[in-house]
């Protein structure tokens, strides 16, 4: 057996052993994609040496490309290269399985006792904070996104599309990709986006002169193999964990039905969850709010803030949105939350499982898919317009509550400007000086609290 052969990679690697690892990544997968993928850098690559720098930034730059919670899915592509399917179902299932559970009983505890007036004053003020991440998130992917003036101009078509024409969020996506093709097909590509790949900065007591278990030269896995036969068994195997859940759904419910319908809209939109959480939350918003009525704008942003204290993808969030529908709109009670947080999760993972599954293989053959570039330069460009769409939707939510449709002076004195004075603080705090964003929140509980407390709004 060759020192780099894939067999030895992975009997160093015991499968008890990586599974314990997953486990304690989801529960301290905090800081959204970008520290989630950070941390698994420095875990994997700096102080285990699981696997080598350009691995890890060749599954990376994979999943970058797919629909769906990156991070989470480099956690299913890492733990698919050692261990096979099992491996990474393992991965990607506790990357996300803290973050479900404990997001079902924040769901709970919140439909039960959200309208208490100190955790109504404490959520208010978490939606300051929510305010500052999203313009936060909104200034920094435009600072990687827009560097040429198509990329401008998309962002700027996107927005408008979304706010004015109410275009859908997946027609905006399809066709953004479709102008990055044609600029890549007539000579003039868009530039992608600055990804944050992390460095290569090994932390001090790291081992740096031994080997990866999976090099540059480790041979492909026998799992990893790309096989015909295979792919069509998981394409079968796919498609009986998407359909015989919903067929059950149907013989419950029929067609119209809460559950039915949650597992029918977050099947299609995790499949245009390009570009993060943020960027499908506008989507999500428009159908879980303006027309199922599973929850309202505000409780929507409420759900934001939690989710952004929890570890694991922010697109958890559907689990929030999944609990209080299945609550609020059902005759279940906490039964129904259960169930709907469960349905929302279900489906909007599902199809980030096959999406590494059948494409990993191909990836790890072919090593390049550089052609895709420009597709997703105009994605990410979309992107940037639908989160200013969501920014501001959150921004009238927040400082103009009850008198969104004012204009004049009665707009200007019906602002919350002591709010408004928090979030552009934030805002400064996070984007010159990195601040911690569950600190942030605290800090925005507490003035939210404060403000209560006082008698002010």
């Amino acid at each position: 057996m060759s020192e780099n052969s894939p067999e030895k990679a992975s009997e160093q690697l015991p499968f008890g052993k990586a599974v314990r690892f997953w486990l304690k990544l989801g529960c301290i997968s905090f800081g959204g994609p970008a520290g989630q993928v950070a941390l698994m850098h420095r875990e994997l690559v700096d102080r285990r040496r699981w696997i080598s720098e350009s691995r890890f930034l060749h599954a990376l730059n994979y999943c970058l490309l797919l629909p769906g919670p990156e991070a989470q899915q480099l956690a299913t592509y890492i733990g698919w290269l050692f261990h096979g399917i099992p491996g990474g179902i393992v991965a990607g299932g506790l990357f996300i399985l803290p973050s479900l559970l404990l997001l079902t009983l924040l769901s709970g505890l919140y439909v039960a006792f959200g309208e208490q007036p100190l955790i109504a004053a404490a959520l208010n003020g978490a939606k300051l904070a929510v305010v500052a991440i999203v313009v936060s998130a909104l200034v920094k992917l435009a600072r990687r996104s827009l560097r040429q003036w198509l990329s401008w101009s998309l962002a700027i078509v996107s927005f408008l599309s979304l706010s004015w024409l109410e275009l859908p969020f997946p027609a905006v996506i399809l066709l953004a990709g479709f102008v990055g093709f044609l600029a890549q097909r007539f000579g003039h590509p868009l530039q992608t986006a600055r990804a944050p790949h992390p460095q290569h900065s090994p932390e001090p007591g790291s081992d740096t002169s031994s080997r990866y278990l999976h090099d540059d030269e480790t041979a492909i896995p026998e799992h990893a193999q790309h096989s015909a036969r295979r792919t069509i068994g998981l394409v079968v195997v796919g498609l009986l964990l998407w359909g015989i859940p919903l067929a059950g759904l149907l013989l419950w419910q029929g067609s119209s039905g809460t559950f039915t319908q949650m597992a029918i809209f977050f099947s299609g939109a995790a499949l245009v969850t390009f570009g993060g959480a943020y960027a499908v939350l506008p989507y999500v918003a428009e159908r879980a709010v303006d027309r199922a009525g599973w929850l309202s704008s505000e409780q929507m942003i409420d759900g934001l803030a939690l989710g952004e204290t929890t570890p694991g993808p922010l697109i958890m969030i559907v689990a929030f949105v999944g609990y209080l529908g299945g609550a609020q709109t059902t005759d279940y009670g906490v039964w129904g939350g259960m169930l709907g947080a469960a349905v929302a999760a279900w489906y909007t993972f599902l199809p980030s499982f096959f999406l590494i599954f059948l494409g990993a293989p191909l990836i790890e053959k072919s090593r390049g898919v550089a052609q895709l570039g420009s597709v997703l330069a105009g994605i990410s460009a979309a992107v940037v317009g639908v989160i200013a769409q969501l920014a501001l939707r959150f921004v009238l939510t927040t400082f103009w509550p009850t008198n969104e449709s004012v204009s004049g002076a009665v707009w200007f004195r019906s602002a919350d400007w002591f709010g408004i004075a928090f979030t552009f603080i934030a805002i400064l705090l996070v984007l010159r000086y990195q601040a911690n964003l569950i600190a942030l929140i605290a800090a925005a509980i507490v003035f939210g609290l404060i403000r209560a407390i006082g008698g002010g709004p």
